[in-house]
């Protein structure tokens, strides 16, 4: 211990107090002491788009037309287009011919995702002759498989009960997707507006879409599996596959909500979702709590994977295509990259762009991707 007599002490202090000075006064005259605000290499700008490489995670073209891929090619994006059994899009295996002469052409421009037919479900073949298939896709490239939203409201066993997505006769393929480390994307549901009346739902896309489709507008079918039942089908599914790497397509049918789409993200490590035709859900919660949606994106970077469910096929023709197309990527990148105050076709109100720094931008935009759909590159 050391022991300072008054004499000393008075000494020291004051010493002690002329350097403090000193010291201050540099501070003040040569060195200022602060914070280093966020500058511009921090963030992206509007005219960053073309430059950063990008991917779409959700196209469907059907078609043997090149417009789509040359648009992605010139606005810095590599596809990821998706076979999927509605009645009105072609039989699965034309349009696996299709993705697999395009993964041919343009190999580091394009993948695809494969899926099964849901023909003949109740006989003692399907699940052999389904995973045949997969198997088959696989070796001509396919990179991941979808399921989609006939199973739970469509699907009917001979008994005419409608099968969902947990029913055991799909657990062999969902086994042999875990084993293989091949991802699911899973579009189960719909939109929750679909339980609503057209005139009550919140997004205007639903409203025409659901007019046009009364077959999909659960609110006419109340005899249909509910919005909580093909949610909860589909959670049981990945309580019975902890190790499937599945992607909720469309925010996982969970887009209304950012707090139940992270309670999914918390409990299920092994699901990511991605926003095909489901940002505008997003920017309409961001009317009214702007925060709220900012942070989900900063929480959950790593399971937010860009996508836009955009087609390639019908009768739209290759200009009208490319500035659909563009149009519709470059309005995205406004919303996650600027502070700008922007409106939408979706609804009426304004809202503010989520200005989200580039690290968690290129995650949405490419790594994220490249993690969840390990064959994509």
């Amino acid at each position: 211990m050391i022991i300072m007599t008054k004499k000393y002490y008075k000494r020291f202090t004051s010493f002690s107090l002329i350097i403090i000075s000193v010291f201050l006064q540099q501070c003040s005259s040569t060195t200022k002491i602060s914070f280093t605000p966020a500058t511009a290499a921090t963030y992206y700008s509007i005219d960053d788009f073309v430059t950063v490489e990008k991917y779409d995670t959700h196209v469907h073209i059907n078609v043997d037309d090149t417009t789509f891929i040359k648009q992605a090619k010139a606005d810095n994006f590599r596809l990821l287009t998706v076979n999927v059994n509605p009645a009105y899009y072609p039989p699965i295996e034309e349009q696996q011919s299709i993705a697999v002469r395009l993964i041919k052409a343009f190999p580091k421009q394009i993948a695809y995702a494969t899926t099964f037919s849901l023909d003949n479900w109740d006989s003692d073949e399907w699940q052999g002759k389904q995973l045949a298939y997969l198997k088959e896709s696989f070796d001509k490239g396919a990179i991941a498989v979808k399921v989609w939203k006939n199973v739970g409201m469509e699907l009917r066993d001979k008994n005419g009960k409608f099968v969902m997505i947990d029913n055991p006769r799909f657990d062999p393929l969902f086994d042999y997707l875990t084993k293989n480390n091949i991802p699911l994307i899973g579009h189960l549901g719909e939109p929750k507006n679909a339980w609503l009346p057209l005139e009550q739902m919140t997004i205007k896309g639903n409203q025409s879409y659901f007019g046009k489709h009364p077959e999909y507008h659960m609110y006419l079918h109340p005899d249909y599996p509910s919005y909580d039942e093909l949610m909860q089908a589909r959670d049981h599914v990945l309580q019975k596959h902890p190790g499937l790497q599945f992607i909720g397509a469309h925010l996982g049918s969970l887009e209304w909500s950012t707090e139940q789409l992270a309670q999914r993200l918390d409990k299920f490590p092994n699901m990511a979702v991605d926003m095909a035709a489901r940002i505008s859900h997003l920017q309409l919660q961001a009317v009214t709590d702007y925060e709220k949606v900012r942070n989900f994106f900063i929480k959950y970077q790593d399971r937010l994977i860009y996508a836009t469910d955009l087609e390639a096929g019908g009768k739209i023709d290759a200009p009208q295509l490319e500035k659909r197309i563009h149009d519709s990527w470059i309005r995205d990148w406004q919303f996650f990259v600027s502070d700008a105050m922007m409106h939408s076709s979706a609804f009426d109100a304004e809202f503010k762009a989520l200005k989200l720094p580039k690290s968690i931008v290129d995650k949405i935009y490419r790594s994220n991707a490249e993690r969840w759909f390990p064959g994509i590159k």
